[in-house]
């Protein structure tokens, strides 16, 4: 090599020397911490027991708020509402009959055997009347005069005991039976509502939007109560969990941005820190020891946006940065 093709050489050298110098002093990248998402299943049950007879949602589908998930068998849960329905409407009768009293045909009976009853007080006392004159132009005897007055007292008394009756007949039930018929329409409403309530359990929707994670029945097996038939996922319930080492976790504070990455996801996902735990871990298990402090990490957790949820998946790798 002759010597100017080494002094370019060297002058090539040179030159770059600032550029590494500046490469080499840039910002550090900062660390990234292992972790994995996880999900908060909702686990929907009915109360009730019974053979599963509709099952409208699929594993994998995604579903709105107040969709109808599943229906079991409800016969007998409907033939109580029936029964109760029946119930109600007979003591709501009872109730109304109380507060209304005779009936008009009743009521017309009444007053037919009133108006007989005044004809024959007013003939009565006509007869009475002839009878006492005739008694003092001594036509007649002191005992005929009085069963003529016996029998004027004994009509006279006949109206006053049949317009009573129409008083009475007009008048509506006693206080005690009417309030006792009122908790008998009360407890009939709410057999009603229990009836009702437990034809309604038998259908059962979601209270939110979320995803179908799984279906744990098949159409026409039997269902326990209380027994998970569909399991959901809503994006609110998707978190992250990930492990920090003792020497970071006393900077951490609740509501700290950090940037999430995973295979596939695209762009970095950006979440909250919602979670530090108390509690240390170790990794692998070890006696502590100052020499072993450096395996000592805690867990914690964070929480993405609604609308970044989705991407994730539980038992997802994730790798994580703060910021």
């Amino acid at each position: 090599m002759n010597l100017s093709r080494l002094a370019r050489s060297l002058a090539h050298s040179l030159a770059l020397l600032p550029a590494l110098w500046l490469a080499g002093c840039g910002k550090p990248t900062p660390p990234t911490y292992q972790g994995y998402a996880e999900g908060e299943f909702v686990y929907v049950a009915s109360p009730l027991a019974g053979r599963l007879d509709h099952l409208w949602v699929r594993r994998g589908q995604t579903i709105g708020n107040h969709t109808p998930l599943f229906a079991l068998e409800a016969a007998d849960e409907l033939a109580a509402q029936q029964q109760a329905q029946q119930q109600l409407q007979a003591s709501e009768a009872q109730l109304a009959d109380l507060r209304l009293g005779k009936r008009p045909a009743e009521l017309a009976v009444v007053r037919a055997q009133l108006a007989q009853a005044r004809a024959n007080a007013r003939q009565a006392d006509l007869q009475y009347r002839r009878d006492a004159g005739q008694f003092k132009l001594g036509g007649i005897s002191q005992a005929q005069l009085e069963a003529s007055r016996a029998v004027q007292l004994a009509d006279d008394a006949k109206v006053r005991e049949l317009s009573s009756q129409l008083a009475v007949a007009r008048l509506p039930a006693r206080a005690d039976q009417i309030r006792a018929q009122t908790a008998q329409v009360a407890a009939a409403r709410a057999a009603l509502a229990q009836a009702t309530w437990k034809l309604d359990q038998k259908t059962v929707g979601t209270t939110q939007a979320g995803l179908v994670f799984d279906t744990l029945y098949r159409v026409g097996e039997w269902v326990p109560a209380g027994s998970p038939v569909v399991s959901l996922l809503p994006p609110g319930n998707i978190k992250i969990r990930f492990f920090v080492p003792e020497s970071v976790v006393g900077a951490l504070r609740i509501g700290r941005a950090i940037a999430v990455h995973c295979d596939g996801c695209g762009a970095a996902i950006p979440a909250r820190l919602t979670y530090i735990s108390t509690e240390a871990e170790y990794t692998p298990p070890v006696i502590y020891s100052n020499e072993t402090r450096a395996k000592l990490v805690f867990m914690v957790e964070a929480r993405p946006d609604k609308t970044d949820a989705p991407r994730l998946h539980p038992g997802q790798p994730l790798e994580v940065t703060l910021r």
